[in-house]
């Protein structure tokens, strides 16, 4: 199978249906485990990542439960067992496997997985040949379950590569293209924002997830924004100047937890022959100046910005500085599957890719916010409280979630995701 063909998304001259974007993220999914082998799909790295095997297997349920149960007629369960096995954190389906331990699950086998996704697949089949797929619940409920499933294909690109970091072998995902790409990073440009009372959060009828809405009004004061994301060679220069080791920059959470857990450096740089090098999906490479720094917690990103003599932007910030992006785009459907330096392009560039952008904004409703009924209710409404917004896309983010509402949340502390940082400062 040609990797990067089956990840690449095309612009259609028609808007697919429904029916076949569900299909074709399906497909997607088992592209993406496809270069893994069954042992490497059964392990997990750590709490917070998953197994790939029980990536696939829990979109899978996540259909069958609110999809195929309760809509499609005579639907009955592949095996009564997975349910316990692959539910995430929804209370209101019943009690399931503690996530801690999602990589001892050697049963069922991945062979068995794959088959528990060709029967819900065919059962898909059966339920768009009724043509109950257009009826209004189930169509939210469909959309929900390709969203939630492309969600999951970047964890499961992040889970693997917090894998692979484990290893003596650093083995890599995909073998980087050969031919090196251009540097056109450019020096850093600065946008004035004026102040004023903004509309923030999603509108119109493209699906989006609860967490963006209401739309509410927000005021802005005046700000300046950088216009790319800050580099790995900035950030080293952060590192020689001791940024690990002074306190001054760091909020007193951050720095008793980067002196305790010892950190001196982004999560996946190693040091080798005197050189810093990072290990990606390509495996372990130099580190280059010109890329954004990623794998980095809010903590760092925001010591960071002290050290520069500047701050995280807010996440309204964030977003009324994306009706200046630039069209560059470093996605998932790029193929790349890693951050690249930033194109020498009008407005504000790298917004949709690259890496995941902390925001000074804690992750919290929008004034109005009212979680929806039942054990759906639990996918955002639930995790609003300690956690950070991040906003943009990262080079391993489906195009269809790189959208200016768009909000990712995660705890301040939290590395293994492609997370990066931009600048902004107070204007005068």
């Amino acid at each position: 199978m040609n990797f990067q063909s089956s990840i690449s998304v095309a612009e259609p001259s028609v808007a697919p249906s429904l029916e076949t974007r569900v299909i074709e993220t399906r497909r997607r999914s088992l592209a993406l485990a496809d270069p893994l082998t069954a042992e490497d799909q059964c392990v997990q790295a750590m709490d917070d990542a998953s197994p790939t095997k029980w990536h696939l297997a829990h979109t899978t349920w996540f259909f069958e439960t609110f999809v195929l149960k309760p809509h499609l007629a005579g639907y009955r369960l592949f095996d009564e067992r997975f349910p316990f096995c692959f539910n995430s954190y929804y209370e209101a389906e019943g009690d399931r496997h503690p996530r801690a331990h999602r990589g001892l699950l050697t049963r069922p086998t991945h062979a068995e997985v794959v088959a528990y996704r060709a029967h819900i697949d065919e059962s898909l089949d059966k339920l768009f040949a009724t043509g109950m797929a257009h009826e209004t619940e189930i169509a939210r409920l469909l959309e929900i379950g390709l969203n939630h499933e492309e969600q999951h294909q970047e964890l499961l690109l992040t889970d693997i590569l917090a894998l692979f970091a484990l290893s003596p072998l650093l083995p890599a995902y995909r073998e980087q293209p050969s031919k090196p790409q251009s540097k056109q990073k450019g020096e850093t440009g600065w946008m004035s924002f004026d102040s004023g009372i903004v509309e923030i959060g999603h509108t119109g009828s493209a699906f989006c997830f609860d967490n963006e809405q209401p739309r509410h009004r927000a005021l802005v004061h005046p700000f300046r924004m950088a216009d790319r994301l800050v580099t790995n060679g900035e950030w080293q220069e952060f590192m020689r100047a001791g940024g690990y080791t002074k306190p001054e920059f760091w909020l007193a959470d951050g720095w008793a937890l980067a002196k305790r857990e010892g950190w001196e450096a982004p999560l996946y740089y190693r040091r080798r022959d005197n050189q810093w090098h990072e290990i990606g999906l390509g495996g372990l490479q130099p580190v280059d100046p010109d890329a954004p720094v990623a794998h980095v917690s809010y903590y760092e990103a925001d010591a960071y910005a002290r050290f520069a003599g500047k701050r995280l932007p807010t996440e309204f910030e964030w977003e009324v500085a994306a009706q200046r992006a630039a069209p560059d785009r470093n996605d998932l459907g790029s193929g790349l599957l890693r951050p690249m330096p930033a194109k020498n392009e009008h407005g504000v560039r790298q917004m949709f890719g690259d890496c995941w952008e902390w925001t000074q904004s804690a992750y919290l409703p929008f004034p109005g916010y009212k979680a929806p009924e039942g054990a759906i209710g639990e996918y955002n409404g639930k995790f609003m409280v300690s956690q950070m917004v991040l906003k943009g896309a990262s080079c391993v983010t489906p195009a269809g979630h790189t959208r200016p509402t768009y909000r990712n949340f995660f705890y301040p502390w939290q590395r293994w995701q492609f997370m990066g940082l931009r600048l902004a400062e107070d204007a005068a």
